[in-house]
């Protein structure tokens, strides 16, 4: 599904496609530590696009700084649509940007469970374009392979989502 995708060409035509319209992206990355920022920040000019991220590894910092219901992180556990969506809410109402990328997973080698298992991550977007309401779309992954590979699919994945929906939305 992701593999023959080009994380830095994914980043570049986000760029471009968010520069056509002056708008800013973000991001709040858990299982990828960084991997959409650093992704973007590649590209030269991603100033002028990007906003930042929030590396929100652990549920304290989702919590926090997020604004992650705490009975949604007890209730369904950080990899979960639930926290995904708030994420990315959290991550749009947190920068001035117009469209941001959550992810949460479990990318291995160990930690996962027969319920969600290694290689599962939950992927939110949130857009807010002009005077329309926050729109969040989610998504479970189920990614294969090490760590590496799992990551590298969350940021690919992340990266075309938000390139989906920013195409959705005329210039």
């Amino acid at each position: 599904m992701t593999e023959h995708l080009d994380i830095p060409q994914l980043a570049r035509t986000l760029g471009e496609e968010l520069l056509a319209r002056r708008w800013h992206a973000t991001a709040a990355e858990s299982c990828t530590g960084g991997g959409i920022a650093a992704a973007i920040t590649s590209v030269p000019g991603a100033s002028n696009w990007f906003e930042g991220s929030v590396v929100s590894y652990a549920n304290r910092i989702k919590r926090d700084w997020l604004d992650v219901a705490e009975e949604d992180l007890d209730s369904f556990g950080a990899v979960s649509e639930q926290v995904a969506r708030q994420m990315a809410s959290g991550a749009l109402a947190a920068m001035d940007a117009n469209i941001a990328v959550a992810v949460s997973g479990i990318a291995g080698p160990d930690g996962g469970t027969d319920e969600k298992p290694v290689g599962t991550v939950w992927i939110a977007w949130a857009i807010s374009a002009g005077q329309e309401p926050v729109t969040i779309r989610a998504q479970c992954f189920h990614f294969e392979g090490d760590r590496a590979a799992v990551q590298a699919q969350t940021v690919a994945e992340a990266l075309r989502g938000m390139l989906v929906l920013v195409r959705a939305h005329p210039e």
